[in-house]
């Protein structure tokens, strides 16, 4: 009984999340969307970070692939989301997070960005998100 709640809370969850995907490595980017289409997980992907200040409205995370742009020019693109879309999460996949320090910490006024350290693989990722989702609607 509890697997199947636990089941049906993980695609509950999945159908919540529509997420991005920024990296400039296109293998990154396709193989997450077929990861996440597998899991039934809508997500779309960008490989530039002018590109990705567009992304769908209804996108609820952005997985971010920093190490593949400039330091700075990332710690300006967080902030600037952070700012236009608070509630968005976002998930940085690198190797060196201190580089982007500056962008990471609260705000008091959206949600802190999270961190996994690189290699990460799709069902880490993913499972980051869905236990985020799931918090936000508990």
């Amino acid at each position: 009984m509890l697997d199947a709640r636990a089941a049906m809370a993980n695609r509950s969850s999945a159908r919540l999340l529509h997420v991005a995907v920024v990296a400039d490595n296109p293998e990154t980017i396709d193989a997450l969307h077929a990861y996440f289409s597998q899991a039934g997980v809508a997500s779309n992907g960008k490989r530039t970070l002018n590109d990705a200040h567009r992304m769908a409205p209804a996108a609820t995370a952005l997985v971010l692939f920093p190490d593949d742009f400039d330091p700075g020019d990332i710690v300006t693109f967080i902030t600037s989301l952070r700012s236009a879309r608070p509630k968005l999460l976002i998930l940085l996949v690198t190797g060196t997070p201190q580089s982007f320090r500056s962008a990471l910490g609260p705000d008091g006024r959206s949600l802190p960005p999270m961190v996994l350290p690189k290699p990460a693989f799709g069902w880490t990722i993913l499972d980051a998100l869905r236990a985020h989702a799931h918090s936000e609607s508990t």
